[in-house]
C-alpha cells in the first residue's frame, strides 16, 4: 500500500511506502491530510506522561516545502507497462485487447528511418500486428492508427506508476485530469 505524497500546493510529488510517511508525520512534515486513514502506528511511551505515541497515516498527504520543479515541463519517463497502460492494452492497429505479455512498443516512424523512442513516436501493438508492419511507417505498411499517441500529463502518470491506487487516490487524481485523458472516469467507464 502507497501513500500519495504531494506538495503543499496539492501537486503530486511521489508514491511512498507506509514507512517514509511515518517519517513525514514524526518530522511534522505534513501540512495537510485526504483520503482515509489507512495505517495506525503505535510508537513507545513518554517517560513523564506515560502517554503511548500514536501516528496515524492518511492516504494522500501534502508536504511542506515547494518543489523546484515546474509541473508543465515534465516529461514522464517511457516504459512498457506505462505504455500499455496508456492505450488500455489495446493494440493501435487492430483494436484488439491483450494481455501485457502479448503486448509490444512499436514505433510509429520506426529506427530505420530515424524514429526516436518518444511518447509520441510509441503506440501499443500486439506482435502480430508489430511483425506485419515491420520497419515501415503505419501509411507505408497500409496500417492506419486507430488512436493518436499522447504524452501523459503529470496527473496521469501518477495514475500509471501505481497498479494498486486506493479509491480515494484514484478519485483526487482523475479530479486533476485533463479533459480528453484516456484515463478519465468517462472513459473508462465507456470500454
Amino acid at each position: 500500500m502507497k501513500v500519495l505524497k504531494l506538495s503543499a500546493q496539492g501537486l503530486p510529488q511521489s508514491w511512498i511506502t507506509l514507512e517514509q510517511a511515518v517519517i513525514h508525520y514524526a518530522a511534522d512534515d505534513v501540512r495537510w491530510e485526504a483520503g482515509a486513514q489507512i495505517a495506525v502506528f503505535r510508537g513507545g511511551h513518554n517517560a513523564i506522561t506515560g502517554l503511548q505515541s500514536i501516528i496515524t497515516v492518511n492516504s494522500i498527504i501534502g508536504t511542506r516545502g515547494v518543489p523546484n520543479i515546474s509541473p508543465f515541463s515534465l516529461r514522464p519517463g517511457l516504459t512498457n507497462g506505462k505504455l500499455f497502460a496508456r492505450d488500455r492494452n489495446i493494440c493501435a492497429y487492430c483494436g484488439g485487447l491483450f494481455s501485457e505479455l502479448e503486448l509490444t512498443r512499436e514505433h510509429i516512424i520506426p529506427f530505420a528511418q530515424q524514429g526516436v523512442d518518444t511518447w509520441m513516436n510509441v503506440v501499443t501493438a500486439c506482435r502480430s500486428c508489430n511483425h506485419r508492419k515491420s520497419s515501415r511507417t503505419p501509411e507505408q505498411a497500409k496500417m492506419p492508427l486507430l488512436f493518436t499517441p499522447y504524452v501523459p500529463s503529470l496527473w496521469e502518470d501518477f495514475i500509471l506508476r501505481n497498479r494498486r491506487i486506493l479509491a480515494d487516490q484514484m478519485e483526487f487524481l482523475t479530479a486533476h485530469l485533463p479533459k480528453n485523458s484516456r484515463l478519465s472516469a468517462q472513459a473508462l467507464l465507456n470500454d
